[in-house]
């Protein structure tokens, strides 16, 4: 996959949390937990952008954890959202099984990087 296919993936993977978020019904909980959704799903394509310009292979590393990190918090935020109702668990397991395939690309790539000089 090439870093253009993984930013165009990455920013659909924010617009389909955007659009799960959208659905969540506006109390306490559906505020909090689609806040946190939101703030990590577009973090991701984001992050991803900023890896991409980086400046050094050690640099590289860095903001890839980042966006491993938030790629995973968002799969946290989609599972609890069905797990507390706010979703029925089975309208979001496409989009965790994405939330967890790009974890494995960003810790393979991590690994990649960690194994040769960018």
């Amino acid at each position: 996959m090439t870093q253009d296919e993984l930013k165009n993936r990455t920013k659909e993977f924010a617009l389909r949390i955007i659009n799960l978020v959208e659905t969540f019904l506006k109390t306490f909980l559906g505020r909090h937990v689609g806040g946190q959704l939101i703030r990590s799903g577009t973090s991701v394509p984001a992050n991803y952008r900023v890896a991409c310009r980086a400046k050094s292979n050690a640099d590289f590393i860095a903001k890839m954890g980042i966006v491993e990190e938030e790629a995973d918090e968002s799969a946290f935020w989609i599972e609890f959202a069905g797990d507390t109702a706010l979703v029925k668990p089975d309208l979001v397991t496409d989009l965790l099984d994405e939330a967890n395939q790009l974890v494995a690309i960003f810790v393979a790539s991590i690994n990649t990087a960690r194994g040769r000089t960018r």
